[in-house]
């Protein structure tokens, strides 16, 4: 049943996901109405084609200063403006739109926090668009893998490229943060599949320090581990899609954690055990597991994701190596001390 409403089509054409109706609001109210990711019908096609000739394939992945020595405040305040947004919306959602006019206090705050993500996103576009320019004017060749210059040169209105990119942003925030949290803590708990992944890391990286896109086809315990926590610890608790049969409309809403967990599915559904991922019979349904969605609307940044998880993680298991050696070099040091001394 799962398979067939994933891929059920919408009005024989478009896959349909219901939208919360505060999110839509607040971004018209924003002037920032032009398609997006969370449009609908031909406007979600259009920019769908467009956004998933550079993220459905990405060989390098950008950052907004969250990796700084020193986080930029207004990246702070974007991230804090994310989380409360979210809140909101589960307020605002519960709220019918008269109620705001006495409880003013949920849908304002949730309208500001758009109104920074937008300024915030705004402010990155415009500063990569001079950047650009700049290039061309001394006659450098652009690098067409920015997406925000490659959206503005395909004929999409600027008010859609910061909407766009505004989503786009706000979508990975927590997400890989809480997937490589969970990765790091069940690697904790399971110091043999550590040790496995980080020889497996360093067989592939050999005398180099820092792993590339290309690494990470060559590191298949790397790709289970992500798999198994996204399967485990899902960040999108919920699927939706809206079917239409002899003019009735249903929303159905699919729980990832309830599947994902399913004992007729896994064997030791509560078990981190990534290795179930290496055999090409596993057992378990292709649809049990779909952490990124499937389909036309699937997860358009999936593929950015994951290869910002593969590459983070396979570099913290360098930095836990060189650790490790600075631990046995430090105590072959201090026992060559102790014999001076005692000499």
């Amino acid at each position: 049943m799962l398979q067939q409403v994933m891929r059920m089509p919408w009005r024989g054409v478009y896959p349909m996901m219901k939208w919360v109706e505060p999110v839509t609001e607040a971004r018209t109210l924003d002037q920032m109405p032009g398609p997006s990711t969370l449009s609908e019908g031909e406007e979600w096609q259009e920019v769908r084609s467009l956004l998933s000739k550079h993220m459905l394939r990405p060989k390098s992945v950008e950052t907004i200063g969250c990796l700084d020595a020193v986080v930029p405040v207004e990246t702070e305040r974007f991230i804090q403006s994310i989380n409360t947004m979210f809140v909101m919306t589960l307020l605002t959602m519960a709220m019918p739109a008269w109620l705001r006019r006495f409880v003013p206090g949920p849908w304002r705050t949730f309208c500001q926090c758009w109104d920074y993500m937008f300024q915030f996103a705004k402010g990155h576009i415009d500063q990569r668009l001079r950047e650009e320019e700049e290039k061309l004017k001394r006659g450098e060749e652009v690098e067409g893998r920015y997406l925000t210059y490659f959206l503005s040169r395909a004929g999409m209105p600027m008010k859609s490229v910061y909407s766009n990119v505004t989503e786009l942003l706000l979508a990975g925030v927590d997400t890989i943060s809480s997937t490589l949290s969970w990765s790091l803590y069940e690697l904790s708990r399971h110091p043999e599949i550590q040790e496995s992944l980080r020889s497996e890391v360093m067989m592939v990286l050999g005398d180099r320090r820092i792993p590339t896109a290309a690494d990470v086809a060559h590191m298949p315990l790397l790709k289970a581990v992500i798999k198994e926590i996204t399967r485990l610890y899902p960040v999108i608790p919920a699927n939706a899609r809206v079917i239409t049969d002899r003019n009735i409309t249903t929303l159905i809403t699919l729980c990832h954690y309830a599947t994902s967990r399913d004992p007729e599915q896994f064997s030791e559904p509560d078990s981190f055990c990534p290795r179930r991922w290496l055999s090409r019979d596993g057992g378990n349904h292709p649809y049990s597991s779909l952490p990124f969605g499937v389909g036309k609307r699937s997860c358009i940044g999936r593929r950015i994701a994951e290869l910002e998880l593969y590459l983070a993680l396979s570099r913290e298991d360098e930095v836990q190596e060189m650790k490790d050696r600075r631990k046995d070099n430090e105590g072959q040091e201090m026992k060559g001390q102790g014999m001076k001394d005692r000499r």
